[in-house]
């Protein structure tokens, strides 16, 4: 930031929406008066010719009517203006515009005027060139040592270079190597052109090279010319300089130094005029233009830099003598001479503003007045401070740290689901096995307090639930306004999701522009992907929930499950799922236990928390406040490691599958060089079968493609069968132990730590140094545990077993009465052994590996989690739990 501004002097703004660059402004005396005075003639995109003689009654004067000299619509865009002598028999000087098809020059006059309204000013057209290519840029000088006289070299976008003698057209010339024009000037000391090419390298080309070499509609070199005929184009010298380059500027104040300046993205550079680099300055900002001129001390030159920090930096070589601040970013800058200041600093910004400004200091005339000195007492501060030290602990107690105001929420949202289906299922033809898919509807209700900024509504369910729409915009462009969509949710997939929960998101801004988020959730029926089914006498997988109140009858808590067929079985329910997997859902009419029983594990989970969640809202009704669920059967460990084994054995195969799929894409690859160079070959050779090689391995790799998707769609299944089977174990765990709420969400958050898997971040090795962490921070024996370090990064392991172990630790230590907490110093040794069976913490590697033999003994076998004890006159299915 700049201690001082630019002095502004005279400023207007041009014209509405134009747009301008660096070659749009130039600084001469082109009426030819002789005075010195410099006009400023400015050119647009839009067409806009424009010359201004600025000359304010005081400082920082706004353009008035008599400053602008001539406008006038030239129609087709100015890419540059230019003052020179470019009409022949005569040394005045003329305007040269540049449009991109067409140079025009046109000869500039005043005529002094009889009445109040002024001298009036005219141009009139001396001759225009219709251009073959379109224009980029162009220079002008006395191009081969003329004298009195100045030739135009224009720079078409596709590299050539068009040199006219005035009136008329004399060559072009292709620079070689030419892909992207770019900045152009000319040395008349070396008689050459200097530009930056894509190469990021300056290049200078002699004129004498360019007016004797090949001429531009002959293009293609002839066999004479290759062998030397002295006609090619040769560049004189090159300098890489590493950087594209935004303007070339030649200096040359007196006959004994010349130097080439290059702006750069980064850096300026000053060069001899035989390539060899004087010096060179690292920016600081992003320059935007500069300006290059003499030095009161001898040996040095001044250079202005504009940047895009509104800033104007003056060096002098390589050193910052000042810096000043803009009003706007310059694109450019020129110094003359306006109404008898010299020294004027003319800028122009893409936009349109001109300012003519120079440097210095404006004195402030402001005093501070004095302040009147009294005698302070000290006993009534004390008073004071006291009551207002009062008044903030009395705010800290009752309303916390920070002091919190009501506030109604700009966005209220709701969500609603159908209690019914969709009379016509909105499922796109998808059929989980031989059932028809049904629909639900949810719809979601906004409403605003206040108007809003374009409100965005995002809607997830878990896979493989589907939406019909997941995504909406509103605009609350009153307040008090209510929108209202509408969805519907189906099953798109032959296996169960692992949750029934949906989300809605709505990200908005506020009138005053902060960006909000508001979430709200909603709960899918259970028999969208369940159906009633026949309960079964066997099941692989069974687990028991212990409750404090006496059982309640199946067909109250599930009233749409029933069986017609079954009716005076009220203590058991059967369960299908659309994918075709059964649930078996028992009631004890003697205990205050329900039975979950499964073929599969995973499948338990739905069933298992919607009993618990029905089972709280019957008693809720009920008015009773006190019921409670727990479990104290063994943690089913072995069947959850089961299902991690399918999981990673899945991902190991995908890597595998990856490699080769790469493998066999690069032996494709190179069959196709080999052919393609066979091909190529004039002379015929045999292909030596590669060709066959070439079918046989993209049968290969097409069969490899294929194995890599069905492996993703399988570890995509096998992924939500592993959460759903987390899930339940997170669930146990809580009623095993009793955890809290908090305690939950800890557990959640360390084994469900990904929504979705994959080959770089997976859940093993994610999940296992959050378990990890848990062991050496709230759950460690010792102080010891807790300096342990984790490895910061994360990668495939080559097995699970130390994620089995772990998670086997984690239920040992909370068996022990290890409780998780985020801080590590309620970290504290376990004195009571809760029941389960947990065996003591190892404190060596040795007593660790035996330990591990016993919670394997410990946790496995345990499909059947509860013992059965036989009870007269029931029902087989029944199986009375005690």
């Amino acid at each position: 930031m700049s201690l001082f501004k630019a002095r502004d002097w005279w400023s207007t703004v041009l014209g509405e929406k134009e747009e301008f660059d660096q070659g749009c402004l130039c600084l001469a005396d082109v009426d030819n008066t002789g005075s010195g005075r410099d006009k400023i003639i400015v050119g647009s995109f839009m067409g806009y010719l424009r010359i201004f003689n600025p000359h304010p009654v005081k400082t920082g004067d706004g353009a008035q009517a008599e400053d602008l000299l001539l406008e006038m619509h030239l129609r087709d865009p100015i890419l540059q203006v230019e003052v020179g002598k470019f009409v022949s028999g005569t040394e005045m000087l003329h305007l040269a515009v540049l449009h991109s098809r067409k140079l025009c020059v046109y000869s500039v006059s005043g005529t002094l005027g009889n009445v109040e309204h002024g001298n009036q000013y005219q141009i009139k057209l001396m001759y225009e060139h219709h251009l073959q290519r379109t224009a980029f840029n162009m220079t002008y000088g006395p191009f081969g040592g003329v004298k009195g006289r100045d030739l135009i070299c224009i720079q078409s976008m596709d590299g050539m270079l068009m040199v006219f003698e005035q009136e008329s057209y004399a060559f072009g010339r292709f620079l070689p190597g030419s892909l992207l024009p770019g900045p152009l000037a000319y040395s008349s000391r070396t008689d050459s052109f200097i530009t930056v090419s894509s190469c990021r390298q300056v290049e200078s080309y002699k004129y004498q090279v360019l007016a004797f070499a090949t001429d531009a509609d002959k293009r293609q070199e002839t066999e004479q010319q290759k062998l030397g005929s002295g006609k090619r184009l040769v560049v004189d010298w090159t300098l890489n300089i590493g950087e594209q380059a935004l303007d070339i500027c030649i200096v040359s104040f007196n006959q004994s130094a010349c130097s080439v300046f290059v702006l750069g993205e980064r850096n300026f550079f000053c060069l001899k005029d035989n390539g060899q680099i004087r010096f060179m300055k690292k920016l600081d900002c992003s320059p935007s233009c500069f300006l290059p001129y003499c030095s009161v001390s001898e040996g040095t030159i001044n250079t202005l830099i504009g940047n895009h920090n509104n800033m104007l930096h003056i060096y002098q070589d390589v050193t910052l003598k000042w810096a000043t601040q803009l009003p706007h970013i310059p694109v450019a800058v020129r110094v003359g001479c306006l109404h008898d200041l010299k020294g004027v600093i003319v800028t122009l910004s893409d936009d349109g503003h001109l300012q003519c400004s120079y440097l210095g200091t404006d004195p402030s005339l402001f005093q501070a007045p004095k302040v009147e000195s009294r005698e302070l007492n000290y006993d009534e501060l004390d008073i004071e401070l006291k009551e207002l030290q009062k008044i903030i602990k009395d705010v800290n107690k009752s309303q916390g740290v920070w002091p919190m105001t009501e506030k109604e929420d700009d966005l209220r949202v709701s969500a609603t689901v159908s209690p019914n289906f969709d009379s016509v299922s909105k499922a796109p033809d998808v059929e989980v096995g031989t059932d028809l898919v049904p629909s639900v509807s949810v719809k979601v209700t906004l409403q605003n307090r206040v108007a809003l900024q374009k409100a965005k509504l995002s809607v997830y369910v878990q896979p493989p639930l589907a939406l019909t729409c997941d995504q909406f915009t509103f605009e609350f462009m009153a307040p008090e306004m209510t929108r209202t969509v509408a969805f519907s949710v189906y099953l798109k997939g032959s296996y169960t999701p692992p949750e029934l929960e949906g989300n809605a998101v709505v990200s908005y801004s506020t009138p005053t522009g902060i960006p909000q988020v508001i979430q709200c959730k909603f709960r899918l029926p259970l028999k969208l992907i369940c159906l009633p089914g026949h309960p079964s006498k066997t099941a692989n997988h069974k687990l028991t929930i212990d409750t404090n109140k006496p059982p309640v009858s199946l067909l109250s808590l599930f009233p749409g499950f029933a069986n017609q067929s079954e009716d005076d079985q009220v203590n058991v329910m059967g369960f299908r799922f659309l994918g075709g997997s059964r649930v078996t859902l028992l009631a004890s009419k003697t205990s205050q236990r329900y039975r979950i029983q499964s073929e599969q594990f995973e499948d338990l989970w739905l069933i298992t928390k919607e009993l618990i969640i029905r089972l709280q809202e019957y008693f809720e009704k009920q008015g009773i406040k006190d019921f409670a669920c727990s479990f104290s059967g063994s943690m089913p460990l072995q069947e959850y490691f089961e299902l991690i084994d399918q999981h990673f054995e899945l991902r190991i195969n995908g890597e595998k599958l990856e490699e080769l799929l790469s493998e066999r894409a690069v032996q494709f690859r190179a069959i196709q060089r080999r052919l393609l160079t066979r091909f190529k070959d004039k002379t015929p050779a045999p292909l030596q079968h590669l060709d066959t090689l070439l079918d046989g391995t993209y049968k290969q790799v097409i069969a490899l493609a294929d194995a890599v998707e069905e492996n993703q769609d399988s570890l995509f299944q096998s992924f939500t069968r592993l959460q759903s089977a987390t899930h339940l174990v997170i669930l146990l765990m809580g009623l095993w132990q009793k955890l809290s709420a908090d305690q939950v969400a800890i557990l959640e958050a360390a084994f469900l730590p990904l929504q979705q898997d994959t080959q770089e971040l997976g859940w093993e090795e994610t999940v296992d140094a959050a378990v990890s962490h848990l062991l050496k921070t709230c759950l460690s024996k010792s102080s010891k545990e807790q300096a342990l370090n984790l490895s910061s990064q994360l990668h495939l392991p080559k097995d699970t077993s130390r994620l089995k172990k772990h998670i086997t630790l984690l239920c040992d230590r909370l068996a022990k009465g290890g409780r998780l907490c985020l801080s590590t110093d309620a970290a504290a040794p376990p004195t009571m052994v809760m029941p389960g069976g947990c065996t003591p913490i190892p404190e060596s590697d040795l007593e660790e590996r035996s330990v591990e033999q016993e919670s394997t003994e410990l946790f496995t076998n345990h499909k059947h989690l509860v013992v059965e004890t036989p009870v007269p006159e029931v029902s087989p299915l029944q199986g009375v739990l005690e």
